[in-house]
């Protein structure tokens, strides 16, 4: 595959020289994020020459081999990628087989990424939310049952403010994570409702 520019856009061919059909980055399964820097970079790049300053070619230079980097890890095909300013001829290859294979691996535990406006899955969301929140009422209790046995109601509660504490950060950094979301949701409503089982135990013994 080539990385080229026409104008001020960027199409992709494949192998065959200059008669090579030539194709829109948007009309490949790319990411609209990556086509939209390519055409990008193609407009700065149309816009500079080698009269420009050594620091804006080698600025282009290096975004242009950023982007066959990027475009040869997304196909997993070597992309051949012509410098527009010195001309300079480079093959950028795709990521070791190593990386694509950990990366199908976390694609299949976590599912793939979906497209803007994909459905929420409420009913599988929803599921995972309910377990968490099963798993953290059990936890937060267990620990306030035994603390409650050996100390004192006031040693559950801080244990409990203390736990409270601990997880409450990471709940917030991932409550708009895809997948995660769901874990956060359940994990923040385990720890509403284990909250009254704690003060009930904590009360009950003084």
């Amino acid at each position: 595959m080539e990385l080229r520019i026409r104008g001020e856009r960027a199409v992709l061919a494949g192998p065959g020289g200059e008669q090579a059909r030539e194709v829109d980055p948007y009309k490949l399964a790319i990411g609209g994020d990556l086509a939209q820097a390519l055409h990008e970079w193609a407009r700065v790049a149309s816009a500079v020459s080698a009269d420009s300053g050594e620091e804006a070619a080698a600025v282009v230079s290096q975004r242009g081999r950023q982007l066959a980097g990027r475009l040869a890890a997304v196909m997993g095909t070597a992309v051949r990628f012509v410098d527009p300013v010195t001309g300079a001829d480079t093959v950028v290859e795709p990521p070791p087989r190593q990386s694509q294979t950990l990366r199908k691996l976390v694609r299949t535990v976590l599912g793939p990424p979906g497209p803007p406006g994909e459905p929420t899955p409420w009913l599988t969301g929803l599921t995972i939310s309910a377990f968490i929140a099963a798993v953290v009422v059990v936890a937060m209790l267990a620990l306030a049952t035994s603390l409650e046995r050996e100390t004192s109601g006031w040693i559950v509660l801080a244990a409990s403010v203390i736990v409270t504490a601990g997880i409450a950060p990471s709940l917030w950094l991932i409550r708009r994570t895809p997948i995660l979301r769901w874990a956060a949701y359940g994990a923040a409503g385990g720890v509403l409702i284990a909250w009254v089982g704690v003060l009930v135990i904590a009360f009950s013994g003084t």
